[in-house]
């Protein structure tokens, strides 16, 4: 009974695994997950899931196939036609999902590679595996098979089993305990700088874009990594560090000066990410105004003598905008041709930021 059940648990998840797969897409586009997510999983809802079964006809009206009439005779009105009935809609149900299978359902949709570390694994974690078999232990880590064939082995060797009526019933010399060691292994550390800008160009939609993108790189990226550290900034003319709540709802209207986020930047990777031992992922949002080509310059020789030497990767993506003129990125395009560390993506609306996520991650650095 327990492997049926378990058969039928691991059956369910590749059904629902299949359906959001499926649907992914549309799971992106309208962001309904991330307001549905905890600290290791989301809720995700999918339609429910029946069984098929037969109906029978009670007998009664008339319809295609009774009597004299023509095809159309019988068929009920169009969907949303008609007054209020009584009749079921489409049930939803959520089923929770963690964060590591919705990960590795984006890299298998988006085909993206395994992330190749650079520097030193610093951080020295404890796993815990299990060996082998003994004879004491907790209860929690009992071997129910291996107890039961213990006592089943006693019992004939006793001359106590009885084919007729096959009952075991172990005794305390029969119990089997899963056994466990203890291993260190090192672990690499990843550092995520997520930069957007918030001036008066950049709307809500934008900026919910922005945060959508960004809930799929931090799951693809968690991933990848168990220790990471991730740092938000803000920024019109002035750049500030902010939580993941103020990130997403800040809403400014003055100027924009990209230099003051590489700046600052810049300042926490020398403070906080120091030498070989982290991983750094930048990732810059903005509609690609700038306030002047003087900056902008600025922006190039951050980026190409202190940014970039520092991190695995560098992406920047510009959300097109009614209001922004988007040439930073043909800046950047043209100031970086071959930089394997720096990618650039535009991102028009909803639909396009899956292509983007495998712009930013498809190089696997």
């Amino acid at each position: 009974m327990v492997n049926r059940i378990h058969k039928d648990q691991q059956r369910f998840r590749q059904i629902v695994r299949g359906r959001i797969r499926r649907d992914l897409r549309r799971y992106v586009r309208d962001g309904e997950l991330l307001g549905r997510q905890g600290k290791d999983a989301v809720s995700i809802p999918i339609p429910e899931i029946e069984l098929p079964r037969f109906t029978f006809d009670s007998g009664q009206g008339s319809g295609v196939g009774r009597g004299d009439g023509n095809p159309a005779d019988g068929q009920g009105q169009d969907p949303g036609e008609g007054e209020a009935g009584e009749g079921e809609g489409q049930h939803l149900i959520e089923v929770e999902v963690k964060l590591e299978d919705l990960a590795k359902i984006l890299g298998e949709e988006l085909a993206l590679p395994d992330i190749k570390p650079r520097g030193h694994a610093s951080v020295v974690a404890d796993h815990d595996k299990y060996t082998g078999i003994r004879r004491v232990g907790p209860e929690s880590l009992r071997h129910f098979k291996r107890t039961f064939k213990e006592a089943l082995k006693r019992q004939i060797a006793m001359g106590l089993w009885n084919p007729e009526r096959p009952v075991i019933i172990p005794v305390k010399d029969d119990r089997r305990y899963r056994s466990y060691e203890t291993k260190r292994q090192p672990e690499f550390r990843a550092a995520i700088i997520h930069m957007m800008d918030v001036s008066g160009s950049m709307g809500s939609e934008q900026k919910e874009i922005v945060r959508i993108q960004a809930f799929w790189i931090d799951t693809w990226l968690r991933h990848q990594y168990k220790d990471i550290v991730t740092v938000y900034i803000v920024h019109d003319a002035v750049a500030k560090e902010v939580s993941q709540h103020d990130f997403f709802h800040l809403r400014e209207s003055g100027g924009t000066k990209i230099s003051s986020a590489y700046e600052l930047a810049l300042g926490i990777m020398r403070e906080r990410f120091r030498g070989e031992e982290w991983n750094i992922y930048p990732f810059h949002f903005s509609d690609g105004d700038n306030w002047s080509g003087k900056d902008t310059n600025l922006c190039v020789d951050l980026l190409r003598q202190e940014i970039l030497p520092r991190c695995n990767l560098f992406c920047y993506g510009q959300v097109k905008s009614a209001y922004g003129s988007g040439q930073f990125k043909r800046d950047l395009d043209l100031a970086f041709p071959a930089e394997d560390r720096l990618v650039t993506s535009a991102i028009a609306d909803r639909d396009a930021i899956l292509p983007s996520i495998r712009d930013f991650l498809g190089k696997g650095r």
